[in-house]
């Protein structure tokens, strides 16, 4: 199938297999699909930044300028490569609940085995397949709890935010030099400070190995309270 996609966002016809129409010349030496799968190679092993027309095209034997018969744009281009790689959502238990669980881990874990996924700037709602196949799981998840499809949206905004905010910190984390907070030696040396600069409540964390670097902990403590908000939303409503 192919027809004019000038007037839609870059990417988003090609990420639904809709092909530019075809003018006279020579046949296409390369596929859209080789373009996207050279792209995520590039950041699975150099990260964000690597993914570039000019890189693939390097690649592929071709010219940059050969690229754009396939590709109109970088912006084009990311949004392909984000949409094949973060991929298809699971298949989700029974249950609003613990399909929510299920979809957030699964996000998460996604994001920790493509954390350059976490460096593409959000534009705008999700509109190419995968990335709208997540909205719909989670959303008929949700379609069993009588609450609104505004109100579901909203509970999947939140869900959604709270998987990347999470992703983000440990990639951070992971990343960072500097000695963790729960290191004992930084505990000697805090504590005393503590005590005589006023801090009580930060004293009695440090003193009783509370304030620690714990981000699966902390994972499940915030996706859980988030959880009990929705179910008294819905207690609320019917």
């Amino acid at each position: 199938m192919t027809e004019d996609r000038g007037e839609l966002p870059p990417g988003l016809a090609l990420s639904w297999g809709v092909q530019p129409v075809q003018r006279r010349g020579p046949k296409p030496a390369l596929s859209v699909e080789q373009i996207v799968a050279t792209g995520i190679g590039f950041g699975d092993s150099h990260g964000f930044e690597a993914v570039s027309l000019q890189r693939i095209a390097a690649r592929l034997g071709v010219s940059t300028n050969a690229m754009y018969r396939y590709v109109r744009s970088k912006d084009e281009l990311i949004v392909l490569v984000q949409d094949k790689a973060f991929g298809p959502p699971p298949e989700l238990p029974s249950g609003w609940r613990e399909a929510a669980t299920a979809w957030v881990h699964a996000q998460v874990d996604r994001y920790a085995e493509r954390p350059w996924l976490l460096d593409i700037p959000i534009r705008g709602a999700p509109v190419t397949p995968n990335q709208l196949r997540w909205v719909e799981v989670m959303l008929a998840a949700l379609d069993s709890t009588g609450l609104s499809q505004h109100d579901n949206l909203g509970c999947l905004v939140i869900l959604n935010g709270y998987a990347r905010n999470h992703a983000s910190l440990v990639r951070q984390l992971e990343a960072s030099d500097n000695t963790p907070v729960q290191a004992e030696q930084v505990g000697r040396f805090l504590v005393p400070r503590l005590i005589e600069g006023g801090y009580p409540m930060m004293t009695a964390l440090y003193t009783n190995q509370e304030y620690e670097d714990g981000v699966d902990d902390d994972l499940e403590f915030g996706l859980t309270r988030i959880l009990d908000g929705i179910e008294v939303l819905i207690n609320r409503k019917s």
